[in-house]
């Protein structure tokens, strides 16, 4: 049962915006808590915890958390019932981050490899005034990053796989949704993870 309580819920806010992720656990708790509802995915009907018990004795399959006496469907989206803000979650400017960004893929040669094969890389040689940002550093392989050296890519005729930008969730929910997406999530969610550059 711990592994089922430790899944994924989506989480909207009052105006039905997705503003989180929590646990199943947290979510059945914000439920019993009359904090929020659960909502079913197929018609959007919300149900606090007494009507989901009720639903789930209905329902004839999906994944349930049982009890000593009754069982339940396990929710995937709940709705909150008060609050109408956003949790922001800026995106921190670091090496792993920039390794998640690239997907451990060489910027240049398009290769994917193990993180130690691969090096940071500033398109922008700081030589020649480039910064260490979002929009400047990619994922270079050891050859390609020696075979660039300081030089401006239209020096050497090397072309990137695509721009570098700095990444935002989806609808700024401060987590990696691409890993742990489900279905029933996709009506709640923006399409584009990765579409905002960050203006340098």
């Amino acid at each position: 049962m711990d592994s089922v309580l430790c899944d994924k819920v989506l989480v909207l806010n009052r105006s039905w915006i997705a503003v989180n992720v929590a646990t199943v656990r947290r979510a059945l708790t914000l439920v019993f808590q009359d904090a929020a509802r659960i909502v079913a995915p197929q018609d959007y009907s919300t149900y606090d915890f007494d009507g989901w018990i009720e639903a789930s004795r209905e329902a004839q399959s999906g994944r349930r958390i049982y009890s000593a006496a009754t069982s339940i469907c396990v929710p995937e989206v709940i709705v909150l019932s008060d609050f109408n803000g956003r949790f922001s979650k800026e995106v921190r400017f670091s090496r792993r981050n920039i390794f998640d960004r690239d997907e451990n893929c060489c910027q240049y040669c398009k290769k994917k490899m193990d993180r130690g094969d691969l090096t940071l890389d500033h398109v922008v040689p700081r030589s020649r005034g480039g910064t260490s940002t979002w929009t400047n550093i990619v994922l270079a392989c050891v050859k390609c990053n020696m075979k660039k050296g300081d030089r401006l890519l239209t020096e050497i005729n090397m072309k990137l796989l695509k721009k570098p930008i700095k990444p935002q969730w989806a609808t700024r929910v401060g987590v990696k949704l691409g890993r742990i997406r489900k279905p029933s999530w996709e009506r709640f969610l923006e399409e584009a993870y990765w579409e905002v550059e960050l203006k340098a």
